[in-house]
């Protein structure tokens, strides 16, 4: 997740608490942060992968760590990020699965560089391509039907709800100024293949928006699981699957709760950020495709 210096550790998107402490966490072991400039080196995984992000700008945060967690490769095969930010959906779904080849697309050129730099220091260039591209013109940048899964995790808000940051970086990645929920998804439709799967991180007050705009772009939502702070909470993120031209019929999973009393993180979720495999057999869907 984010760097000590990010204002009140909290997850900006879902607001979800990261708690903050005077040592390592066991996550990230902290940022490393580089002397000069304006980019920060941040550790996933205990130190076993690196993400070159801005200090200032939009910073990735847990919700990227679970969609990646969440999102169910088989096998070798083709993945997507749109909206790639960073890189780290990508380079952790590369890390994760060694037979998967990855493209991220990103419309912010400075976060290109930095997810472009970040596949060559985990060494997971010939794997790892990240794009410079806007969702709404997906055509002239990748080719149809060729994606085995999408993954994306779009701005949450809507271009006139909320505060918008001054700082372009983290508008554009926050609110809808450049694409909406409609043109990531559909963006998503036009990249799979048949029966292909995309799997997306939203806030849980707009999971009824998710769930009517991905049948309107003909992906099926065929599993769904929220994520609470703590247990008894209410679900402040939702995690979903779809298939391109899937039948009717999902699989609500068991939720996930990120903490567990006196703020450490639960069993779940500590191993997804040690960087275990979450298996498709522990998550994995019952209902027909």
């Amino acid at each position: 997740m984010q760097a000590y210096e990010e204002d009140g550790l909290v997850n900006k998107k879902t607001n979800l608490q990261v708690p903050e402490s005077s040592g390592p966490r066991h996550d990230d072991a902290a940022a490393t942060v580089l002397p000069t400039g304006e980019r920060t080196l941040d550790a996933l995984f205990n130190g076993q992968l690196r993400i070159l992000q801005s200090r200032k700008g939009y910073r990735f945060s847990l919700d990227a760590v679970l969609l990646a967690a969440f999102a169910s490769p088989r096998g070798g095969g083709k993945v997507v990020d749109l909206g790639a930010g960073s890189g780290v959906v990508s380079l952790i779904l590369a890390k994760l699965h060694p037979n998967l080849a990855v493209t991220g697309l990103e419309i912010q050129e400075p976060m290109v560089a930095c997810a472009q730099k970040s596949a060559r220091l985990n060494q997971l260039e010939r794997r790892v391509t990240i794009l410079h591209g806007d969702v709404r013109r997906i055509a002239k940048v990748l080719p149809p039907g060729g994606a085995d899964l999408v993954v994306c995790n779009p701005p949450y808000r809507k271009p006139t709800s909320g505060r918008i940051s001054p700082n372009t970086e983290k508008q554009i990645a926050r609110h809808e100024v450049k694409a909406s929920l409609g043109d990531f998804l559909g963006a998503g439709a036009y990249l799979l293949r048949a029966k292909g799967r995309m799997a997306v991180s939203y806030p849980a007050v707009r999971t009824v928006d998710l769930l009517a705009t991905m049948r309107q772009a003909n992906i099926e939502p065929k599993r769904l699981r929220l994520v609470h702070s703590f247990a008894g909470a209410e679900a402040s993120l939702v995690l979903v699957e779809g298939t391109k031209g899937g039948r009717t019929g999902i699989e609500v999973l068991a939720p996930l709760v990120i903490y567990e009393k006196g703020n450490q993180y639960s069993a779940e979720v500590a191993s997804i950020l040690a960087g275990a495999p979450q298996t498709v057999s522990r998550l994995g869907s019952r209902v027909p495709r």
